[in-house]
């Protein structure tokens, strides 16, 4: 049988409108079927059944793509099963939302195709897994960059790999890329769910793309997302799009004239990547979330998401609450933090260095996380509670700085992310609770997270993790060979109160790999790191399946990881300064130590022998001596410790040495030390010398002939902070905060006797504007004096009763720009110098002279109290 070239023509273009047809057919059929969101007219997102309004308070995470997926693989560990992992842990934190820009550049050509590989299926994997924890899903598409940081980019085929950020925007080449990728992936089945993403339910969103960079005419913005935006609509996505608003400012409203359905923002309200830990009260910092677009038409009744945020560089845990909060003020309905660790890569924190969070390795943090999941949850919309410190205790929640505590105390739930003395509110009606630390209802002076959860009457799951013990600041440079944080598998004790099960209940481990058993004895058990049966005495629990699930959570889940070195390691902090002829006490924390190992306090003395003394345990991990008064003199106080095993091996620290540090041939000379102060002598606040740099400076952008520097002043070795204005605005400030609460510590006896605040500073240039110095109390309460400075280097002399309330900066400043930038307490008291945090110094340009072309520059060397 012969078939003509007319007959093949005929059956292809057949075949074609064949396919066109189902195609069609599918989009018709796809369009029929309600999505399981909507946004109604004035701009409230919600659940299509039932019609409530949807709030989700989730993560971002990136294991499939760039350094997570290469970090993760880099140590042979299963991607698949890394991910189960840390899913299991974003469900126990309460996660219900998941957000992450796709590394575009590693799944697609130049030409936007979508290129099946590793990275797609692993991302397909990890929304299979989401899913199953009904955890929801915005994918953005387009990340715009390259796939290296913190290492250097590899070669992809991708078109941003081919397009720089800037002209992906711009470029009609890269934006038919971006058209013809956008369609690919949101008609691409994931081969775990058998649904592709434009028909995945849980999909119920899509931001377009990452902080784009904008240029050109602002119609051209406009359009640009509207072809985005076509694109995705032309394969009969009708689920919610969003936009970023924030990124760029100056086109908010082409954006806002856009087709899409919402906008997207963030917040760092710490600023990103200070190289170290921040210390110091930050909660002024998310005390509210201001938005400026309101008097844009278009921005009215469109819906709010979050897309990244955190408090970077702290290891405290009382933001998130506190944050949730001021996005639910603001008329938030999805927000997502950035950026969740790996449990592989936690224990150096190397992904990204300003960000830290993970359950195992910040359980502190992550039950802060769990308590602003439910803020989200359950606060009334738009209700305002106050200014802080007015607003520190809110509905059910309370945040504390002093305590690095957040909580929350309900009939059901009980959460707290450290020790706390608050009872809670219906013991009897209690069916969960988490926390770190001791309670009135648990014991536990470990240092890992715990979850108690009632299964029925006189049957709870307890889930304990491993103890996290912080070794190094997270937030320095970070290397996959240094440990920041160490987990130990210890057992310790922990006492239970709680009526329902008694005060002899029984404990069976019931993961895999657990066979531990106990019965408690006055509530109290020994336990070590894995889920439990707790059940009263007599009641019968076969027929309690092991699968059992109490809301996304298996009955027998547990998931840890190992500790990450096995060697001795001892941290320590000193004080800066402490008055002499008062006993001193010295800390440590030690991890991997036997219990027949001791550690030394080793204090050199000006003439003879060191002073050697044994430090007490007090936990598995801390240890302590005292110093004795008559060794604390005036001057310079140095001191090692030792780690000594029973066969007289030593390790010193700092700087872990090993040898015999009594060995007349001993090389090792490193030793901490703290200047003791004499009596009556000066309290030193801020050298520039020695603390440039752990200030958080503020200027605006002046380029290379202004801002702040820290160069050298009339003395050999002293550095001065150089503030200048080569062109002074009307109302142009700069400045610097530095956190001052550490240098007070080791002088609070002798704190209520200083009288004065002296400032060593002058005026180089410019006009006559007054230095303002700034004292910043624990609750954020500040209180400002002026001065007048000169030509010459003055020694300047404040009486404290000079200081009167007054406003702050926001440092680090928060992002986006357009964040607040002074804070004022929304209540006083007098003021106190023993409760002071933070130092600021700064120059406001005030009303300036209509005619005026002088630049200004101010230069401080140091402030100090004196009595």
């Amino acid at each position: 049988m012969s078939i003509t070239k007319t007959t093949i023509n005929r059956i292809i273009i057949g075949a074609f409108f064949c396919l066109f047809s189902i195609n069609q057919a599918s989009i018709a059929q796809q369009s029929k079927n309600k999505p399981l969101t909507y946004i109604d007219k004035n701009g409230r997102w919600r659940w299509t059944k039932g019609n409530e309004e949807i709030y989700l308070f989730g993560v971002n995470y990136t294991v499939p793509f760039a350094y997570g997926y290469r970090s993760v693989k880099a140590l042979n560990i299963d991607l698949e099963k890394e991910i189960d992992q840390d899913v299991y842990h974003l469900a126990r934190m309460g996660a219900d939302a998941f957000r992450v820009h796709i590394w575009d550049t590693e799944i697609t050509d130049t030409a936007g195709n979508l290129l099946q590989n590793e990275h797609l299926k692993l991302f397909d994997y990890l929304i299979s897994k989401l899913k199953e924890r009904n955890i929801k899903i915005i994918i953005t598409p387009i990340a715009f960059w390259g796939n290296g940081y913190p290492e250097r980019d590899e070669h992809t085929a991708g078109f941003s790999s081919k397009y720089n950020k800037g002209q992906a925007t711009v470029n009609e080449n890269a934006i038919k890329a971006q058209e013809n990728y956008l369609k690919q992936l949101l008609q691409h089945v994931n081969p775990y769910t058998k649904l592709n993403y434009r028909d995945e339910p849980d999909i119920i969103a899509a931001e377009l793309n990452n902080e784009p960079s904008h240029s050109g005419p602002k119609s051209g913005v406009t359009a640009y997302i509207n072809r985005l935006a076509a694109a995705a609509r032309s394969i009969g996505w009708q689920k919610p799009l969003f936009y970023n608003i924030s990124q760029s400012p100056y086109y908010a409203d082409a954006v806002a004239k856009s087709t899409v359905n919402g906008f997207s923002f963030q917040w760092y309200p710490t600023g990103l990547v200070a190289g170290h830990e921040q210390k110091g009260n930050f909660l002024p910092n998310v005390d509210r979330y201001t938005i400026p677009y309101d008097t844009i038409p278009e921005f009215k009744n469109k819906a709010k998401m979050v897309y990244e945020f955190d408090a970077a560089d702290l290891l405290q845990s009382n933001m998130y609450p506190a944050v949730a909060k001021s996005f639910k003020l603001a008329g938030f309905q999805w927000v997502t933090q950035f950026a969740y660790d790996p449990l592989a890569t936690a224990y150096a924190n190397t992904e990204y260095q300003t960000h830290f969070l993970n359950l195992a390795y910040t359980p502190a943090k992550a039950i802060s996380f769990l308590i602003a999941n439910r803020v989200f949850h359950l606060l009334p919309r738009n209700k305002n509670y106050g200014t802080y410190p007015a607003d520190s205790t809110f509905d059910v929640y309370r945040v504390s700085y002093q305590n690095s505590l957040s909580e929350m105390n309900t009939t059901k739930e009980f959460y707290y992310s450290g020790s706390t003395s608050t009872a809670p509110f219906d013991a009897k009606k209690l069916e969960h609770v988490a926390g770190v630390g001791s309670s009135a209802l648990i014991k536990y002076p470990g240092y890992g997270a715990y979850f108690l959860d009632k299964l029925e009457n006189g049957v709870w799951r307890l889930e304990v993790m491993p103890d996290a013990i912080t070794i190094r600041d997270p937030f320095e440079r970070p290397s996959p060979s240094r440990e920041v944080v160490h987990l130990q598998w210890s057992a310790q004790p922990m006492q239970i109160s709680l009526n329902d099960i008694g005060n002899d209940f029984n404990i069976k481990a019931v993961n895999d790999g657990n066979s531990y058993q106990t019965t408690a004895k006055d509530g109290s058990f020994n336990i070590k790191p894995g889920t439990y049966l707790l059940t009263k005495k007599g009641k019968n629990t076969n027929n309690l399946p092991v699968k059992t699930v109490f809301g996304t959570i298996g009955l027998n889940e547990f998931v840890a990881a190992k500790s990450h070195d096995d060697k001795p390691y001892l941290e320590h902090q000193p004080f800066t300064e402490v008055s002499a002829g008062k006993a001193l006490t010295i800390t440590g924390k030690a991890i991997n130590l036997n219990d027949s190992d001791k550690v030394i306090l080793v204090v050199n003395r000006a003439f003879g022998a060191p002073l050697t003394l044994a430090m007490e345990r007090t936990t598995p991990y801390d240890f302590k001596a005292v110093i004795p008064e008559a060794s604390v003199a005036p001057g310079i106080l140095t001191y090692r410790l030792l780690v000594q095993t029973p066969d007289k091996k030593y390790l010193a620290f700092p700087g872990n040495h090993s040898g015999d540090p009594f060995s007349w041939d001993y090389l090792n000379t490193d030793y901490w030390q703290t200047f003791v102060a004499a009596p009556e002598g000066n309290l030193t606040l801020f050298n520039t010398t020695t603390d440039r740099t752990n200030a958080n400076p503020y200027f605006p952008g002046f380029g290379r002939n202004g801002g702040i520097r820290f160069i050298a002043g009339e003395e050999t070795g002293q550095l001065t902070l150089n503030m200048s204005m080569p062109k002074p605005q009307v109302n142009q400030a700069m400045g610097m905060q530095l956190f001052v609460g550490d240098k007070l510590q080791g002088r609070k006896t002798e704190l209520a006797s200083f009288t004065r605040i002296i400032v060593r500073a002058r005026k180089t240039a410019g006009l006559a504007v007054p230095l303002r110095i700034a004292l910043i109390n624990k609750n954020a309460q500040s209180y400002a004096a002026y001065v007048d400075l000169s030509s010459d280097f003055k020694n300047i002399e404040i009486p404290l009763t000079a200081f009167k309330p007054d406003s702050s900066l926001l440092l680090p400043r928060p992002y986006p720009g357009f964040m607040p930038l002074w804070f004022k307490a929304s209540s006083f008291n007098s003021l106190n110098i023993s409760n002071t945090d933070k130092l600021e110094i700064t120059i406001n340009t005030g009303t300036l002279p209509q005619k005026n072309n002088e630049p200004l520059t101010i230069e401080v060397e140091k402030v100090w109290l004196q009595q």
